[in-house]
């Protein structure tokens, strides 16, 4: 390790070796540090955190979990954990080393976090409080499964918060039909509207649509891609999952409606996004529509639980509903189980019938 002092900015700076994951040995330097000390600190902790040491301090590591997982999720998801990881967790953990955090520490934290008000004097929900804690847990369960930390202090101080209820709203179709009419003066809401509620997409696989994704002889829609808006720039990525790639089958009349609407769009390209609005413009309509018609409030997510309703309603197996949303149909089965018409009673007649058709030969 070397220490040098740059006499033209009157600062520091560190010049080190070490061998990336190859075995190669390479320099590091490190400029800007306006006493000695601080260099020699920083190389300390370089160093630590190159030989994987749980001496390291707790951002040190949270460096390396952020790398290490950010090939591995979607980019959204990544921004989410490393914005809520650097709001809500290092101010209280940066400089405390890894394998000293003990669970007195996270209960400190959780105490905090519990007790946090705003000027309004809010604190923060329950589902965000459990989000944070599942965060840090997160964190302290890849240092104890990938580099070798002894246990996870924040699973023995045990969690906060509570996971969301899971009740499901959705519309009847005379709601929809309600809602709709409630939005119709604008094209591009209704429009948007009847894709999410007739076909159950997602509203990150509307927003992502082209007219190339269109087949209006077939009457199909391809998924095979979802919008995001992150750090200022318009984003296209894969669907949630491999299951999400699917084509759908239109209603006829949802067909002729949109053929008529894209064709007079005028200046638009076969892979220019067709509705070029914001999720926040969604949400607002949302609300204009939910206020006009005086149906309920729902989220635009639970137009797709509306739609597997309806589906459900008309007879359709959880399989095939499974195939039209992107889901597996377990999931279908599972999720939605109190929507299914119960067939016990069916199930039981049927087999008297059968015992009384034997008796009767």
């Amino acid at each position: 390790m070397t220490v040098i002092k740059n006499q033209k900015s009157n600062t520091y700076e560190v010049r080190t070796y070490y061998k990336d994951w190859t075995g190669v040995r390479k320099q590091k330097t490190k400029r800007g540090f306006k006493r000695k000390c601080d260099a020699q600190e920083w190389e300390r902790a370089f160093k630590l955190k190159e030989n994987l040491s749980l001496d390291m301090y707790f951002e040190d590591f949270v460096d390396l979990y952020l790398n290490d997982i950010k090939s591995r999720i979607k980019y959204n998801t990544w921004l989410t954990k490393k914005h809520i990881v650097e709001k809500k967790i290092l101010p209280y953990f940066s400089k405390k080393k890894l394998q000293e955090i003990k669970p007195s520490d996270i209960r400190q934290w959780q105490n905090t976090m519990m007790n946090y008000r705003n000027k309004q004097g809010e604190g923060y929900s329950q589902v965000y409080l459990k989000t944070i804690h599942n965060q840090l847990s997160a964190i302290l369960n890849h240092a104890v499964n990938f580099y070798d930390l002894k246990s996870n202090a924040a699973r023995k101080a045990g969690s906060m918060g509570k996971e969301r209820t899971k009740e499901m709203l959705f519309w009847t179709k005379e709601e929809y039909m309600k809602f709709i009419e409630a939005v119709a003066d604008k094209p591009i809401s209704f429009y948007a509207f009847e894709i999410l509620y007739w076909c159950g997409v997602r509203m990150g696989e509307l927003l992502a649509l082209t007219p190339a994704d269109f087949d209006f002889q077939a009457c199909t829609i391809r998924i095979n891609k979802s919008y995001q808006r992150l750090e200022g720039k318009d984003i296209i990525t894969d669907p949630k999952t491999v299951k999400s790639n699917r084509m759908i089958t239109m209603p006829e009349f949802l067909s002729e409606e949109l053929e008529s609407y894209i064709g007079m769009l005028y200046g638009l390209n076969e892979n220019d996004r067709i509705f070029q609005i914001s999720k926040s413009y969604l949400h607002h309509e949302m609300d204009r529509g939910v206020k006009l018609s005086g149906v309920k409030r729902i989220r635009i997510h639970d137009l797709r639980h509306s739609h597997v309703s309806l589906l459900i309603n008309m007879g359709y197996s959880a399989v095939a509903i499974g195939e039209r949303v992107g889901h597996e149909s377990v999931e279908i089965t599972y999720r939605y189980a109190h929507l299914f018409p119960t067939i016990q009673t069916e199930m039981a007649e049927n087999l008297n019938q059968e015992r009384e058709e034997y008796l009767d030969e």
